[in-house]
């Protein structure tokens, strides 16, 4: 090779390249987790969203059923024999089918078990939604480490390689918190 192309890979150097590496290895692992966490947030709110619409048509069908009761017990009120027995146990069918409405334990499908599910999946969504936030965070710390690595190699000015490993630190602490505190920052 020429003289003017060949590079100079002085232990300096090196070591900078083994930090850039570093920070982009923990960089991958931070988008692929990130995104997985985006996924896992996009889920949660579709099933958020479904129990919330089951909830509702639950709501609809109870009240549905309360008034058509109501209405029933007025229009049979006047009613003798067979005619208001029959009524009766109309009302009372209906009744006792809006009460499994309002709560069914042993299926969790009714009112009360139904806005429980919801919740914690809200619970679940907005920690997700969290990690992703907190891994966005932690890739875009890496990315300026690794900028500023990069340009201590070009530059040879070695305050940009500590200004980037600075940076691969904080975004290793950032990658800890999206794993095990990530409601911390998001």
């Amino acid at each position: 090779m020429s003289e003017g192309l060949e590079l100079e890979f002085n232990e300096k150097t090196k070591r900078i390249g083994i930090l850039i590496a570093v920070m982009a290895a923990v960089l991958a692992f931070s988008e692929a987790a990130g995104q997985d966490a985006q996924a896992d947030a996009i889920r949660e709110t579709v099933e958020t969203s479904d129990l919330w619409a089951f909830y509702q048509a639950k709501t609809i069908r109870m009240t549905t059923l309360e008034s058509d009761a109501a209405m029933l017990e007025l229009l049979a009120a006047n009613a003798k024999g067979e005619q208001a027995q029959q009524a009766a146990a109309i009302v009372k069918q209906w009744r006792d089918a809006a009460k499994r409405y309002e709560s069914e334990p042993d299926k969790k499908e009714g009112r009360k078990e139904l806005a429980e599910r919801a919740q914690e999946k809200q619970v679940e969504r907005d920690r997700a939604n969290a990690v992703n936030h907190t891994f966005d965070l932690t890739s875009g710390a890496l990315e300026i480490g690794i900028l500023l690595a990069s340009t201590a190699v070009v530059t040879d000015i070695l305050a940009f390689a500590f200004a980037g490993g600075a940076f691969g630190v904080i975004g290793l602490a950032l990658a800890g918190f999206a794993l095990w505190a990530p409601t911390v920052f998001g």
